[in-house]
């Protein structure tokens, strides 16, 4: 039996607490609340940790050091006591029936058997840890001790970054062939003969004779 399967008898009934009903109620002048404050006020409420506005605790404490409590392996403890009165002669108590069987809750890495208790019936038991006295007891009763690995988590794998679709790459402008040269068309040779004739009639034929 657990803290939480505690129930109240059936039909049985608790009478309310009735306050502000004097000093004979048992509940005192101020109704359990003290003499003024900010507690004694009605619908008042104070966040956990808050100090009246001056620095609090865990600000005022020093954070120093690297704790790796986040990497460390937990185990749920399962003891012989629970496994003797949960499982059947020639049963595998592995991690699954446990849970079934509602000897183990929660997250973790693993079920470690505890020797608090005796047992007295033959198991196959199948755990991540095994203490010293539970393995040598689930030995001597014929049973067995399977240790499982607990299960390692795989890191995460860098993602690669891929181009867009709708981002087309910009194209770089290609360089403009050179222009060619065209070449200069002759001149006709009927023109060319016209234009020594006239070139030879505006030479002047000698020298003037001296007077």
């Amino acid at each position: 039996m657990r803290l939480h399967d505690l129930k109240p008898k059936a039909g049985s009934r608790t009478r309310r607490k009735r306050i502000g009903r004097g000093r004979g109620s048992g509940q005192g002048k101020t109704s359990g609340r003290g003499t003024k404050g900010q507690l004694s006020r009605a619908g008042s409420s104070v966040r956990p940790g808050f100090e009246g506005g001056q620095m609090p605790i865990y600000r005022r404490l020093p954070k120093r050091g690297f704790n790796n409590a986040r990497f460390t392996t937990t185990y749920l403890p399962v003891n012989l006591k629970d496994l003797e009165e949960k499982f059947e002669v020639g049963a595998r108590a592995d991690e699954e029936a446990i849970r079934k069987a509602g000897l183990a809750n929660g997250k973790c890495d693993g079920v470690k058997i505890l020797g608090v208790g005796k047992l007295t019936k033959k198991l196959a038991v199948v755990a991540s840890a095994f203490s010293a006295s539970a393995k040598a007891s689930i030995e001597a009763a014929g049973g067995s001790c399977e240790l499982v690995s607990p299960p390692v988590e795989e890191e995460p794998k860098a993602k690669s970054k891929k181009p867009k679709a709708d981002s087309p790459a910009k194209e770089t402008p290609k360089a403009a062939p050179p222009a060619k040269e065209t070449p200069k068309a002759e001149a006709p040779a009927e023109e060319a003969e016209s234009s020594d004739e006239v070139s030879k009639a505006s030479e002047p034929e000698g020298d003037a004779p001296k007077g």
